[in-house]
């Protein structure tokens, strides 16, 4: 009797590492290997409902020394593959928390990179136009005043020609100026920012740009949110126009409370995502900017069939709060 109780609770602790270890499947990302352990624990849990069902009927009288052996080992080896598998379940848990501590870890870096690149721009933005403006508004002011002075006409000319340099050195200055620091994105929100953006992109480049948005000019989001956003679809449109010969690209910014979601689309020449990411086309730096967020990023092109980019950010996690 005590070796059927001895063979019965083999098997129940064979079956308790079998039915773990089959949980632990998708933790192990189904790995080759543990399948192929949990075939084996199959296996052996079969053999002692096996062995269970031979002695059943018999009396112990009746068994061999080596079954009995054989029983003995069963139990021992069904008790440290028991104790085995429960660790390794420890042991997978831990991996899955460093993998996870690792990742919010990069997450934190990276947008501790993005929050101290956004200050520098608007830090560098603002000694641009404190600094450098007034300078230049000095000499247009000066210029202006020996205009008014008798000149020949070759110094005037030349006074001209100085003026008109000063004009665009002044709005050059404003464009970049704007670029590290959108001032309309600050001030009017980020529907605002990226219609002003777009219009003066398509302007320059001769490129129809349509973009449409349910957002209101109230709606304001996290600063976070709306700078790492423009700067992704500065960075799309930006590509789409150096490198894809379009002549049409069409943008929409659709919120439905918590979630963000933008598509992009163009007809260009298209691309293969697999052979450019990260070589040239920004995109590893778009990717990056929307893990921060923690977002999602769907590209799909092919050659001759332009690109077509969706964007879902989940402002849970940012206090799905408008400012």
């Amino acid at each position: 009797m005590a070796l059927k109780l001895l063979l019965i609770l083999s098997v129940v602790l064979q079956v308790i590492a079998t039915v773990v270890a089959i949980r632990l499947i998708r933790a192990t990302k189904y790995n080759s290997v543990w399948i192929l352990f949990i075939i084996a624990l199959l296996a052996m849990t079969a053999t002692r409902i096996i062995q269970f069902v031979n002695i059943l009927p018999k009396r112990v009288e009746e068994l061999t020394p080596a079954f009995i052996a054989v029983i003995w080992l069963g139990l021992v080896t069904s008790f440290c593959i028991t104790v085995g598998v429960f660790y390794g379940r420890k042991l997978v848990r831990y991996i899955d928390r460093l993998i996870l501590q690792r990742q919010l870890t990069s997450k934190r870096i990276l947008s501790t990179v993005l929050r101290t690149e956004e200050k520098e721009r608007i830090r560098f933005s603002k000694e641009l136009h404190d600094g450098l403006g007034p300078l230049l508004s000095s000499a247009k002011m000066s210029l202006s005043a020996l205009s008014k002075v008798d000149r020949s006409d070759a110094d005037a000319e030349i006074i001209r020609n100085t003026g008109f340099v000063i004009e665009e050195a002044i709005r050059s200055l404003r464009e970049i100026s704007n670029n590290l620091s959108p001032h309309v994105l600050k001030e009017f929100g980020l529907a605002r920012g990226i219609a002003n953006f777009v219009g003066k992109a398509s302007d320059m480049h001769g490129v129809a740009i349509a973009f449409k948005t349910n957002l209101r000019p109230s709606d304001r989001f996290d600063t976070e949110v709306e700078v790492i956003l423009y700067r992704v679809i500065c960075e799309l449109v930006n590509n789409s126009l150096k490198h894809s010969g379009c002549q049409h690209c069409t943008l929409t910014l659709d919120y439905e409370a918590p979630t963000l979601t933008l598509r992009y689309g163009d007809d260009g020449c298209g691309f293969d995502p697999r052979t450019v990411a990260g070589v040239g086309m920004g995109l590893s730096n778009i990717a990056s900017r929307i893990n921060s967020l923690n977002g999602t990023l769907d590209i799909t092109s092919k050659r001759g069939s332009g690109m077509q980019a969706v964007i879902v950010v989940d402002l849970t996690s940012k206090g799905d709060a408008k400012r």
